[in-house]
């Protein structure tokens, strides 16, 4: 009997110790950037009204915002453009040329300078796009008395678009960029869909159907980020909105195999 206990024991200890070391292993390193969209497509919800990154203050402050990305050494950076053109690869080959100026486009200001400083010889476009029914969350909102329920959602959005105006307007890029990718961020732009996934019946998930379609863009593009893994030396940054920041860190945050880093750890 004192044999088979000393031999299960032996068994949980070293079991212990794998686990142990598999906690202790160099895993790949994801920094996911949430930012504003600097040229103001008007793209998502969490749109701002930006102003000019090319006035000589702006691009001193994104040279400020440079030294801090460069602390995390990215091996590799991908960026929100479609996974499938070689646009950006090309109009990145030719700012590393000499051949083109950057834009005001966050992808350009903050990734195409980037990599160029990093040395790096291309950059990774990883976005995918989807299909929202937005419309039909709209048409149960009116069929069932909830209109007033989803405007006051709205509204919201457009509170914290203006706070992140008026921050950005009294705030560098660095500073802006800490405040939207700070953990209560993140968790209350989040939280924006979880409450519309609310709005729905059985037989009638509208506004879960909805958030679910978003959850599926971010988990495609996730996959993408993960399959620019090579190694665990790898160090990617993810240059994307903010309003795919709570998706993408929950996303990397749950894979074992990653390590999930934040902006705030650079200060």
């Amino acid at each position: 009997m004192m044999r088979v206990v000393t031999l299960a024991a032996a068994v949980m200890l070293a079991a212990g110790i794998a686990g142990a070391a598999h906690a202790q292993q160099e895993k790949a390193e994801v920094l996911v950037l949430g930012s504003y969209h600097m040229d103001n497509p008007g793209l998502d919800i969490f749109n701002q009204k930006a102003d000019d990154v090319l006035t000589p203050k702006r691009q001193h402050q994104i040279a400020q915002l440079m030294d801090v990305l460069k602390k995390f050494q990215p091996t590799k950076i991908a960026i929100e453009s479609t996974v499938d053109s070689d646009r950006r690869q090309k109009q990145y080959a030719e700012y590393v040329d000499g051949k083109r100026e950057l834009t005001r486009n966050e992808i350009e200001q903050i990734g195409f300078r980037l990599a160029k400083i990093m040395g790096h010889k291309t950059i990774y476009p990883v976005d995918v796009d989807g299909e929202f029914p937005y419309p039909r969350l709209i048409g149960y909102g009116k069929a069932n008395g909830k209109s007033k329920e989803l405007d006051a959602l709205m509204g919201e959005i457009g509170e914290m678009v203006k706070t992140q105006d008026a921050y950005l307007a009294s705030h560098t890029v660095l500073e802006t960029l800490f405040f939207m990718n700070s953990d209560e961020h993140a968790a209350r732009d989040l939280g924006f869909y979880y409450r519309q996934a609310a709005i729905g019946e059985p037989w009638d998930w509208a506004g879960a159907d909805l958030v679910a379609e978003w959850y599926k863009r971010n988990i495609r593009i996730y996959s993408n980020i993960v399959g620019l893994v090579e190694s665990p030396k790898e160090r990617i940054l993810v240059l994307y909105g903010a309003g795919h920041l709570g998706w993408l860190q929950q996303d990397i945050a749950n894979n074992p195999t990653l390590r999930l880093r934040k902006l705030a750890e650079f200060r």
